[in-house]
């Protein structure tokens, strides 16, 4: 454990203990650097870990302060899903309730997209101006898949920061990150086979287990840590599971992070099982700590991981820019990205690679991370003061969801009706399971950071909970 770690850990546990209290000032940063020992930069990695799990708040020229989001409310149980495989059927059910998120007059809490506004689409559009005047119009032919080489690099290049090796021959571009996961799920399996996911999972990848005439198994999931990689090698010894559909880098809809020894544990339990793992990674870029997750990914050593991403929920959204590092299936993939698609666009391709080396996307992401990580804050604040008594949220350390568990007596498909005649929409829990059971669980959208709209929405959705109760 990192000093700064320690230091985190330290405070986080006297704020669980009540020594210190919601609302109490904690030491400043020359304080706390003088008592604890360490420098001042140690100091600021703590507290930043400490806001990003959401247990401080900077207030301006007044401090740090504990958080009344911190204490108030529990995090919802692990899971604990059927071990057996089940028919896929929630395509309809995600149609009827998330058409409403594409509305933009309404408050947008159901929505999966981060609002538009977040990213620098003029800074973009200036990237794609200059890509296209240089652009050879022979590249239209020569870069099909598996995509512009120079991307590629650009993308080899952020695996290489992650201490990730993966050579940029193992990369194809896809349509999106979605395309890839669907080519990659294609590569591994045929229609009738078991496809392990998480409990609670994307309704996405239910789509797509649906759409391929696959069968799901559900793997218990921890709201903070993740996959329960013992449940897993338990799932794997009883049935012919195919292939694992997971996200170990904060998870659609829990928010989740694996711990590096998890994911560790979890690709070498694969290895040992000769399983394939579709990693889905969109939100690896948007955590609010001070070093970026590594992937599942980092940790293959027999191209098993088919790591999967894009620049939709980070940079681009609406360029539908993806990719996958997919391993020893790499070839499998990209001859299916040419048989169904043949590339990705070009001109958008070439935009990112303009913006990649010249734009500064580090510093968009630096920027990006503290909007949502403040974002989050509003949010649990917001369920702690306005939603029911015995409500329970997860903690996210990045992305932009929080899932929340309501009293039993809520219906999450009934909250989302009534919110809907108020011009909100919200992501009810019946949609990230193959078998609906998440009846009293709703996942909120804190991405949007706007003029108060937001928290006057939390406080409709709560009022309408607390009216259900």
């Amino acid at each position: 454990m990192k000093r700064y770690e320690a230091l985190a850990h330290k405070m986080a546990e006297s704020i669980a203990s009540g020594q210190l209290r919601p609302g109490d000032r904690v030491q400043s940063v020359r304080e706390a650097s003088r008592s604890h020992g360490v420098s001042p930069s140690t100091v600021f990695e703590a507290y930043y870990l400490l806001e990003a799990r959401g247990l401080i708040e900077a207030r301006p020229r007044s401090g740090y302060f504990v958080s009344h989001a911190a204490t108030k409310q529990a995090e919802p149980d692990a899971s604990a899903p059927h071990a057996d495989g089940r028919q896929v059927e929630v395509s309809e059910l995600v149609f009827q309730v998330l058409g409403h998120a594409k509305n933009r007059t309404m408050a947008p809490l159901g929505s999966a997209f981060p609002s538009p506004t977040l990213f620098p689409l003029p800074k973009l559009a200036l990237s794609l101006g200059k890509a296209l005047r240089r652009l050879d119009p022979w590249r239209t032919v020569e870069d099909l898949s598996p995509g512009s080489a120079a991307l590629r690099r650009q993308i080899g290049l952020r695996y290489l920061a992650m201490s990730c090796g993966v050579d940029t021959e193992e990369l194809v571009i896809t349509n999106g990150a979605m395309e890839a996961l669907n080519l990659c799920l294609e590569a591994v399996t045929k229609p009738g086979d078991l496809v392990a996911v998480e409990s609670p999972t994307f309704y996405a990848a239910l789509q797509a287990l649906e759409r391929r005439g696959l069968r799901a198994v559900e793997v218990a999931t921890h709201p903070r840590t993740g996959v329960d990689v013992n449940a897993l090698a338990s799932v794997l010894e009883r049935h012919p599971v195919k292939a694992c559909w997971f996200m170990p880098n904060f998870q659609n809809p829990l928010g989740s992070l694996m711990p590096d020894s998890a994911k560790q544990n979890l690709v070498e339990l694969l290895a040992k099982h000769q399983v394939p793992l579709i990693e889905d990674d969109v939100y690896g870029e948007l955590y609010f700590g001070s070093q970026k997750p590594k992937p599942a990914k980092a940790w293959d050593r027999d191209g098993l991981v088919m790591h999967c991403s894009s620049f939709s929920k980070t940079l681009a959204p609406g360029y539908r820019v993806g990719w996958t590092a997919a391993g020893r299936f790499t070839q499998d993939v990209a001859r299916r990205k040419l048989m169904s698609s043949l590339a990705a666009p070009l001109p958008s391709q070439e935009g990112l690679n303009e913006y990649l080396q010249h734009g500064g996307y580090d510093r968009h992401l630096r920027q990006l991370r503290a909007k949502l990580a403040k974002q989050r804050h509003v949010a649990l604040r917001g369920i702690a003061k306005c939603f029911p008594a015995g409500t329970r949220v997860t903690q996210p350390e990045g992305g932009y969801f929080v899932w929340v568990e309501l009293p039993k007596s809520v219906d999450a498909l009934e909250l989302h009706r009534l919110a809907l005649s108020h011009d909100i929409s919200l992501a009810p829990g019946h949609l990230f399971s193959a078998d609906h059971r998440y009846e009293h669980h709703v996942r909120i959208n804190f991405g949007h950071p706007d003029d108060g709209k937001f928290e006057a929405a939390l406080k409709t959705v709560g009022a309408i909970a607390k009216a259900l109760v």
